[in-house]
């Protein structure tokens, strides 16, 4: 049909595909000497078995390198490289002999280098964690001391130098240095330390004269109170229920997400988020992926940081949008279920009450506490046992099945009177 007045000078079949060079020469009817080993890749039988099998042994090492994990290294030079002061900073500065400087550390910190250490990273290394080094043991001890506490002993821990604050307790600040330089840089025994002392186990509450003398409790003459991270929120809320997964390292996981795809809104080009299943999904935080350019939104509300520049200290905020997230994000909802069916044996609605609390918040609730989670408790149970299909609404929110042997109405009342308790500052703030 699409010829017009012509005619087929010639007509071949064949039993393959033919190269790109056996259709020019069949349209040319030339060759290039160069290109034979195509034909023998073509015709010759033995030569295309090799061929094929190359492929395959190609395609082999490359998935084998695929699984590996690199981890990209540095490596010292063997002749260091020649640096010499450039004219105002310049890297395309004219210098000269005269100008050239040698690697060595700052001056203004009276621990010279050590004359036995290599002039390199090891030797760096070495430096830094010289016993009679007088900041780094104190900005480590500084900076876990401020994870217990409200506030670091220097209130500036991002800042040593001049411009940073003095410490409030410069004695107490040396001797937990010393102790953690002496007992070989242990962090498990310093926390320890410091979670045992007279100080940290202080009773947070005081009385209206000693909030007006020290409002910042600068004196440390009480206890901490602080809302928790929101990474501890999190894992508080997992384990309280017992969905907590204690596995250790591995890749990272994929938890709830809002129901939209955060990450193709944000980079059209982006791979969908892939939200993780099974015990997966109930891992630590600390092992929760994270893309800076779409953070997870529930703890971007809890003040976490974007990880796009060095945060040392988070700031803490009290925002609605925290309770929003606590009463309506579901991966809380859902920690809230499975922590109301194993309450769910007790039959006094009081039980189950006490239970969740000290579940939740380290404590048994105070009789005004008690009486005013009750009348919630009845007034859910009302509502839900006029709306079952609520109830099946709410329940089903998360990935955990639910129990078929359960009242609905008596578990929706019991979940929402676990969030509640999930929303107090009893159990996310630290007293």
């Amino acid at each position: 049909r699409g010829f017009a007045g012509g005619l087929i000078d010639d007509v071949r079949l064949y039993e393959r595909n033919l190269t790109s060079l056996e259709l020019q020469v069949l349209a040319t009817g030339e060759a290039r000497p160069a290109d034979a080993a195509t034909f023998a890749s073509a015709l010759d039988q033995d030569a295309r078995d090799a061929f094929a099998q190359l492929r395959q042994a190609r395609h082999e090492f490359v998935m084998a390198e695929e699984v590996i994990q690199e981890i990209p290294i540095m490596r010292e030079m063997d002749e260091p490289r020649e640096t010499h002061l450039l004219l105002r900073g310049e890297y395309d500065a004219e210098t000269n002999e005269t100008t050239r400087v040698e690697r060595t550390v700052l001056k203004a910190i009276p621990i010279p280098f050590p004359e036995d250490a290599p002039k390199d990273r090891l030797g760096l290394a070495q430096w830094i964690t010289h016993p009679e080094h007088p900041l780094t043991a104190r900005v480590a001890v500084n900076r876990l001391w401020g994870n217990f506490f409200a506030d670091p002993l220097v209130r500036t821990p991002e800042n040593f130098g001049l411009q940073g604050d003095l410490p409030t307790h410069p004695k107490l600040l040396d001797w937990l240095a010393r102790d953690f330089v002496d007992h070989d840089w242990d962090i498990q025994r310093l926390c320890r330390n410091i979670v045992l002392s007279a100080t940290y186990r202080q009773d947070s509450r005081c009385t209206q004269e000693q909030f007006n003398s020290d409002p910042t409790n600068r004196l440390l003459a009480r206890g901490p109170s602080y809302r928790l991270a929101a990474e501890q929120i999190r894992d508080l809320a997992l384990a309280a229920s017992g969905l907590l997964n204690p596995e250790m390292g591995g890749p990272p996981v994929s938890p709830y997400q809002p129901g939209q795809d955060l990450w193709r809104e944000s980079n059209g080009m982006s791979p969908p988020y892939q939200q993780s299943v099974g015990k997966s999904l109930y891992r630590r935080s600390l092992y929760s992926v994270w893309k800076r350019t779409a953070p997870l939104p529930n703890m971007m509300v809890f003040d976490a940081s974007s990880r796009e520049v060095c945060t040392v200290k988070r700031s803490r905020t009290n925002t609605p949008l925290q309770a929003l997230v606590l009463l309506n994000d579901e991966q809380f909802i859902e920690a809230a279920r499975v922590l109301a069916t194993t309450l769910m044996s007790n039959e006094a609605p009081e039980q189950r009450i006490e239970n969740a609390f000290l579940q939740l918040s380290g404590r048994r609730p105070d009789a005004t506490e008690l009486e005013e989670l009750v009348t919630l408790y009845q007034q859910e149970q009302t509502f839900f046992e006029q709306d079952i299909e609520a109830a099946k609404s709410y329940l089903s929110i998360g990935e955990r099945e639910l129990p078929s042997d359960v009242s609905l109405a008596e578990l929706a009342a019991t979940t929402s009177q676990c969030q509640v308790i999930l929303n107090l500052d009893a159990t996310i703030w630290k007293r």
